[in-house]
């Protein structure tokens, strides 16, 4: 009982410390110009069992995502591990160091449920927290773009949605009630005050539109009632994923010739492990990958970043494809093969041979080459993993064996792409 009032205290000073700044005058980033040099703070306040396998591995194998979590174990049992896990994984401490190594911006998933749990199985209790992000973010100088990951029934069926499974995100009334929750975020986070720590509300990560799974009229007209809701509130940018279509395929929607429609910016991901072909090529080959692959992100009429990526060759992290399911390096995915043993291609970075680091880095820094020369910039998928078990993923790890370079500027290869 003494814990639990320790931590509402704490929680409360947070929240009251996360206050609009009330003389704050326009979006304190320069969008057009400034670049975004970013990291997600994932795992958080939604879970995937990969980046805190700790916290799953004691449950029934059944548990594999936040649903499950309170379905199987209810809502007591379900807050009390919760609770520890929001208020350990990520602190003050974590922001210090993403700021310390030259990052301006913070991007920040957060489900639903966070907000109203529209009688799902979900527990409550994670969107305290946001507020204490912005407290920290504005301590040091740091920008939070706050994305909702999640959606009733799931938008596209991986546990990074909160629900693993099916795609029933356009059932029934799941789009209204998506939009009540955004209207909930944008009511506080985008009013003017805070303007100078908030500089996007992304509506939706990572729709699933590539293979008919989501309606693309049904998105689109989401993407338009989620950007009048913030513009009934100010003038915060509205960011909007591109459902894994090419971002030039969004032209002309929500422009300034469609509508007047201003301040909307476009999240493109690139990640080169989702795919038997990708993870069987050799280093050099993911390097040229990324040089290649231009062409899917350039040419939109909108200011577009680069909002997850990795240092990932391969899927060998534990549990990256969702708990108790394999890799497709090792072949164990389904319809994946053999390409090789995951043994020294993730875990502990210190591990790693000089090779395979120098390997990682060329990777790294092609994709920054790219990103930083072609986009408005990039958020990195993730700040830390847990247990060293997959260092491709983890920024603290990769910065502390110099993997990923400090100051963000410095490359130990060169240009590595030639092609732009």
């Amino acid at each position: 009982m003494l814990l639990k009032s320790v931590i509402s205290a704490a929680l409360a000073l947070r929240t009251a410390f996360a206050s609009p700044t009330p003389d704050k005058r326009g979006v304190a980033f320069k969008w057009g110009s400034e670049k975004i040099r970013g990291v997600n703070i994932g795992g958080w306040l939604v879970l995937e069992p990969w980046i805190t396998p700790s916290l799953f591995a004691p449950l029934d194998p059944s548990i594999v995502d936040e649903f499950t979590l309170g379905q199987k174990l209810g809502h007591d049992a379900a807050l009390r591990i919760l609770r520890d896990h929001w208020n350990t994984w990520c602190n003050w401490n974590d922001f210090n160091k993403i700021a310390q190594a030259g990052f301006n911006v913070v991007r920040i998933p957060i489900g639903f449920w966070a907000y109203d749990t529209l009688g799902t199985p979900y527990v409550q209790g994670a969107a305290d927290y946001i507020d204490a992000a912005v407290d920290w973010s504005r301590s040091l100088g740091l920008k939070i773009i706050i994305d909702l990951h999640g959606a009733p029934g799931s938008q596209n069926g991986f546990d990074n949605s909160g629900q693993k499974g099916g795609i029933n995100w356009t059932g029934g009334d799941t789009t209204a009630q998506t939009l009540r929750v955004l209207n909930t975020i944008s009511k506080k986070y985008a009013q003017k005050g805070y303007q100078d720590v908030v500089i996007g509300v992304q509506l939706l990560n990572e729709p699933l539109m590539t293979n008919g799974d989501l309606n693309e009229g049904t998105v689109r007209q989401f993407y338009r009632d989620g950007y009048g809701q913030v513009r009934e509130i100010s003038d915060t940018p509205v960011i909007l994923h591109d459902g894994f279509k090419p971002p030039n395929t969004w032209n002309g929607f929500l422009t300034p010739s469609d509508n007047n429609a201003q301040n909307v910016a476009m999240d493109h991901h690139e990640y080169y492990v989702f795919s038997p072909d990708q993870v069987s090529r050799e280093p050099w080959q993911q390097r040229q990958a990324v040089c290649n692959s231009v062409q899917q992100y350039t040419g939109a009429d909108k200011w577009t970043f680069i909002g997850e990526w990795s240092g990932a060759m391969t899927d060998c992290a534990p549990w990256l494809n969702g708990r108790g399911t394999g890799s497709r390096y090792q072949g164990e995915f389904p319809g994946s093969w053999y390409v090789g043993n995951c043994a020294g291609k993730t875990g502990d970075v210190r591990s790693w041979s000089q090779t395979y680091k120098d390997d990682v880095r060329g990777f790294i820094e092609a994709q920054l080459q790219a990103y930083e020369g072609l986009t408005q910039g990039w958020i990195f998928w993730n700040f830390k993993t847990e247990g060293r078990t997959a260092g491709e993923w983890d920024l603290f790890q990769l910065l502390d064996n110099g993997v990923f370079p400090q100051p963000l500027s410095n490359r130990k290869f060169g240009a590595v792409c030639t092609n732009f």
